[in-house]
């Protein structure tokens, strides 16, 4: 089946199974291959991506699910700089082994879209479905922060 998929503001037309997920489709299809991968159960939230402006985890959401939706990577969550919340990440050392980075600050940003001025407590609820083994989040929420700050 053939579906329309608005990535990073280009429209894809691609061909899918309908048992396609999201994920895959954006990785192998499109070539998108910053939306990781983790657990594929939606434990890990590193395939975090945007769907029509909110954050989902793309392992489980299949493609003909988003046919005509907006979908944001990674990739496109720079419009031309680094996104203020890339910024933070990289200024208060928030990634390690970088694994998580792309869902982190997928969600991130998205609960920066929804909660301007949020208290620890709102940014560690906005990130608790996606999982690092690295930080200890402490330079994440630091990171998320410094973002929210920036405006």
């Amino acid at each position: 089946m053939r579906i329309t998929l608005t990535v990073n503001g280009r429209a894809h037309e691609v061909d899918v199974e309908p048992r396609d997920l999201l994920v895959y489709v954006l990785r192998e299809r499109l070539g998108l291959t910053g939306t990781n991968i983790g657990c594929d159960t939606s434990t890990c939230g590193s395939c975090t991506v945007h769907v029509d402006g909110e954050s989902i985890k793309s392992c489980t959401l299949l493609a003909v699910q988003c046919d005509g939706r907006a979908i944001t990577t990674i990739e496109g969550l720079a419009n031309g700089a680094l996104h203020p919340v890339q910024e933070a990440f990289t200024s208060e050392h928030a990634l390690q082994c970088g694994f998580c980075t792309p869902g982190m600050i997928m969600a991130a940003a998205s609960r920066l879209n929804e909660v301007k001025d949020p208290t620890e407590e709102q940014i560690r609820e906005g990130l608790e479905g996606n999982l690092c083994r690295c930080t200890g989040y402490h330079n994440i929420v630091k990171a998320v922060q410094k973002a929210a700050a920036a405006g």
